[in-house]
């Protein structure tokens, strides 16, 4: 009897486990439920939820794939592997167009199966320039010279019962597209930014839903912006062509089988409606009066529009849409509304955004309304604007009349905070303002907490400086007549955007824009370039070729990135090669270490300038390295070889060139012996002594930091491995100029292009070079999250595979905590001391194990859950050293105390 008690509490034990097996969170290509997919081998990445259960591993998985009729595709069979991020479709050659469904089981370490995941599918897109039936077509009409957004018609009738319909489009220029009076899809700007000339994006949508039976009616709106419009400096316009276009293909599928297709063709018609004009930079112009009320709907009468010609436009370089659509985000009400010393009308919105505001307003009839944009006040609090340069950042808009009417942009956006309003009829009401948030519309990853609120105010100026300038590709800022993506500026902040941001898809995109803009081997200044071919090939900018693929690696476990970016990489690395002579890289223009620290009126030589080509060489032995690294992963052993060799060859040269045998450097600024130690380009009998000269030279400024773009995100990752980890964090926490902290005093709301972008005094800096959002500098972020919170990922397990925790305690901090949405789940490290106690919560996701490292004076101090570690048989100790305790640990939610910590600083050596 007690036998079969037993056998039935274990059946239970066993049910109950394999019930808490489930599969979900199922992506395609890094999306759910994707449209327009192009790529030949889709990839399938899947969480496992475990409930409560510790130590979980997948250990095999089964796929199913079918089309959406239920035909089988491929089946994989039971695989025995822990994949389950990023497992590549090997079935069948699939068509264009055609949808799929997908469904995946699990097996784990205990034996459980779990069941059948909910369905999830994918749609591909049109794979070959053959599967557009469409033509490009223009307006028909001579354009004027502001360049009315031009309007573009169709009508067509549907006799059958609809199953199915999909619409591609793209534009020469930017385009809104309508169905039967509703706007297609939620994407603003589509369709996006790219080397138009070698690659052109296509959006994809179900448009079933805006369909009917009978009449319909096709429109799309146009306008100039990245393809034609004003970019850059100098009158530069007419970058991609002087043409506005638009092609449109709408599949139709009918419940009977057949097919039909409603393309851009001869047969459409073509006006201009209320967008007088429309400027990236000088915003846009709207007279509701010119409106065409019902001009996207059946039955609008077009007798007096112009047809349309048709182009023979490059098909080949049409490409699929990877990266998320820029949409509608946050939205803010006004905090204040007020007349400055000029007596201007002046709202202040309370955070610096991107995007728009929305007005609702009652006048009369040819009212004219102007908006304008400004990111700060100036000493007396009054609208500055002399930052923007020559940006008009300017909406004008022209009343219709006779009741309600709501004012936006369409194809323009401003970066602001304050809102200056001229010709508003009444008074301004904040019930009738809105500002809108518009950014690529990335999943959010990670969060950062901590006992002190200024820290996270950095943290929130970091996260809202990104949500600005990563707006389809990542600019430098987003207000005045620049907004280009400066490839410097991505690749500082790289590491940093992928704990805020999932921007695998995002950054996936616009390395390839890196390597089609590449010219011999040299990376563009600006990608997608636009400032010609003289300008490229500056280090610490050009190396977003190497830097950027390989922080995705890590971050993502993709070895598809590296295989995209390989050639490129290796390409950027033989540039540099060919201009080194005895392997020093001492030729052409450098930005150096932009922007670094030059107090006014110099007389004792304080300013801290760093030899350009010691960056350069610096720069040139890490791309190397990193090559090496894509290589290993690649299994190219050849090049491995090859390019190991050549890094110490660089490395030699550097310390011939540029070091004393006591290992002075040339240049003894902050930067220089940051770029040095962090680049691994000293003996390691010389390491000790530079960093001691570089913490020296912190303090002897009063401890404040002199770095520019290339030295400060590694400042205070290298001290604190370096065993100078107060230095760090007294760094970290400086209030006064310059420090990250002193813009947050200053009430900033993102991080400024400058240290001193405004000055302790409230003036400003030079106008000419300004900016208040410019996310170089919050590139300190990544040593928040991965040294002081202690949330990364080893090398040997990218992506949070085998993740590692161990965090920087120091700084006065009593608690910090991090949490990053992984491919495999939530992750979170966080600690908190009370009294003598340093007490650690861990959240390891199922399918990962971790490498945890808790602050104690010994193993016998540190107990989780209540237990003695050695009580534990969830837990492997490692050991003890340097005042860490080391365990092992898999999946499940962990309680760490350790009695006895102390609040000294603990060294951050891996």
């Amino acid at each position: 009897m007690k036998k079969i008690i037993l056998l039935h509490l274990f059946a239970a034990m066993v049910f109950s486990a394999a019930a808490q097996l489930k599969v979900h969170h199922l992506l395609t290509e890094n999306k759910p439920n994707p449209l327009g997919v192009d790529a030949a081998q889709p990839r399938f990445s899947w969480q496992l939820d475990a409930g409560n259960r510790r130590n979980v591993l997948q250990t095999a998985y089964e796929l199913v794939i079918q089309t959406d009729d239920g035909q089988p595709v491929w089946r994989t069979g039971k695989m025995a592997t822990p994949q389950s991020v990023l497992v590549p479709f090997k079935g069948p050659a699939l068509a264009s167009g055609k949808r799929y469904n997908w469904q995946v089981r699990v097996w784990d370490n205990a034996g459980n199966a779990s069941d059948w995941s909910e369905p999830s599918f994918w749609q591909m897109g049109l794979l070959k320039p053959s599967d557009w039936k469409a033509q490009w077509i223009e307006p028909g009409f001579a354009e004027e010279a502001t360049r009315p957004s031009p309007l573009l018609r169709k009508e067509f009738s549907i006799a059958k019962k609809l199953k199915r319909a999909t619409a591609y489009i793209t534009a020469h220029g930017l385009y809104e597209a309508y169905l039967n009076g509703s706007r297609i899809g939620d994407a603003y700007f589509t369709p996006g930014w790219t080397s138009y000339n070698k690659r052109l994006q296509y959006q994809a949508y179900d448009v079933t839903g805006q369909l009917q039976q009978g009449a319909n009616a096709v429109g799309a709106a146009l306008a100039s912006g990245w393809y034609r419009g004003n970019l850059a400096w100098g009158g530069n316009r007419d970058i991609y062509g002087k043409d506005i276009a638009l092609l449109m293909q709408l599949q139709l599928e009918f419940e009977d089988g057949t097919t039909e297709q409603i393309v851009t063709d001869g047969s459409w018609k073509s006006s201009t409606g209320a967008i007088r004009s429309s400027e990236i930079y000088h915003g846009e112009k709207v007279d509701a009066r010119l409106d065409q009320p019902g001009w996207n709907k059946p039955g609008f009468n077009d007798a007096s529009w112009t047809g349309v010609k048709t182009a023979a436009n490059a098909k080949e370089v049409l490409v699929a849409t990877y990266n998320e659509p820029i949409r509608k985000k946050e939205t803010f009400a006004p905090v204040k509304i007020f007349t400055t010393p000029k007596g201007e009308q002046v709202i202040d919105f309370g955070q610096n955004l991107v995007g728009w505001a929305e007005v609702k307003v009652r006048g009369a009839s040819g009212q004219q309304i102007i908006l304008s944009h400004a990111e700060v006040l100036d000493k007396a609090g009054n609208f500055y604007i002399t930052n923007l340069r020559a940006a008009n950042s300017r909406d004008t808009f022209i009343l219709k009349g006779g009741g309600e009417e709501v004012l936006a942009p369409t194809f323009t956006w401003h970066g602001f905070r304050y809102l200056k309003v001229e010709g508003y009829p009444g008074t301004l009401n904040k019930d009738d303002f809105e500002a809108v948030a518009l950014y690529s519309d990335m999943p959010v990853a990670g969060k950062f907490t901590s006992s002190n609120e200024l820290i996270n105010q950095l943290q929130h100026n970091i996260e809202w400086g990104q949500r600005g300038n990563f707006l389809d590709v990542p600019t430098d800022c987003p207000q005045r007549d620049e907004r280009l993506g400066w490839t410097g500026d991505a690749q500082v902040f790289s590491r940093t955007a992928m704990f805020n941001m999932n921007v695998h898809s995002f950054f996936t995109k616009w390395m390839q824009d890196v390597s089609a803009d590449q010219i011999d081997g040299a990376v563009p200044f600006v990608v997608p370039n636009v400032l010609g071919a003289g300008s490229v090939a500056s280090a610490g900018w050009a190396d977003a070729a190497t830097i950027i693929p390989w922080n995705m690696y890590l971050a993502y476990g993709d070895t598809g990135i590296l295989q995209q970016q390989y050639g490129s990489m290796k390409a950027w690395v033989e540039h540099m090669r060919r201009k080194s002579k005895n392997d020093l890289w001492n030729t052409g223009f450098h930005f150096g270490d932009w922007l670094f620290y030059r107090p006014d009126d110099d007389n004792d030589g304080r300013a801290a300038v760093t030899d350009k080509y010691l960056v350069a060489q610096c720069f040139y032995a890490h791309s190397t390295q990193l090559l090496i690294n894509a290589a290993k992963v690649l299994g190219k052993k050849a090049d491995v070889l090859q390019y190991t060799a050549l890094l110490q060859k660089i490395k030699d040269a550097f310390r011939k060139e540029y070091m004393t045998p006591s290992g002075r450097l040339v240049s003894g600024t902050q930067t220089a012996y940051v770029l040095a130690l962090q680049f691994d380009m000293l003996p390691e009998a010389l390491r000790k002594g530079a960093t001691e000269r570089l913490a020296e030279n912190v303090k002897s400024y009063g401890t404040h930091l002199t770095t520019g773009f290339l030295g400060t995100p590694y400042l205070c990752e290298v001290l604190s491995r370096n065993g100078q980890a107060d230095v760090a964090f007294a760094l970290l926490l400086r209030e006064q100029y310059p420090s990250w902290l002193f813009p947050v005093k200053m009430g900033a709301t993102t991080i400024w292009e400058r240290w001193d972008g405004q000055k302790p005094d409230s003036s400003f800096q030079t106008p000419g070079m300004n900016s208040f959002n410019h996310y170089a500098y919050g590139a300190i972020g990544d040593w928040m999250y991965r040294t002081v919170a202690g949330l990364d990922t080893e090398e040997d397990g990218p992506g949070y595979k085998h993740i590692r925790m161990k965090p920087l305690t120091g700084g006065n901090f009593n608690h910090i905590a991090a949490t990053l949405q992984t491919y495999y789940g939530p992750v979170t490290s966080g600690w908190k001391r009370e009294e003598a106690n340093f007490n650690m919560d861990v959240v390891i996701p199922a399918n990962t194990q971790a490498s945890v490292f808790i602050p104690a004076p010994s193993v016998n101090a540190v107990r989780e859950g209540g237990l003695a570690l050695s009580q534990n048989g969830a837990i492997k100790v490692i050991g003890f050293h340097n005042g860490y305790v080391q365990v092992k640990i898999g999946s499940g939610s962990y309680q760490f105390t350790a009695t006895g910590s102390g609040t000294a600083t603990t060294s951050a050596k891996r």
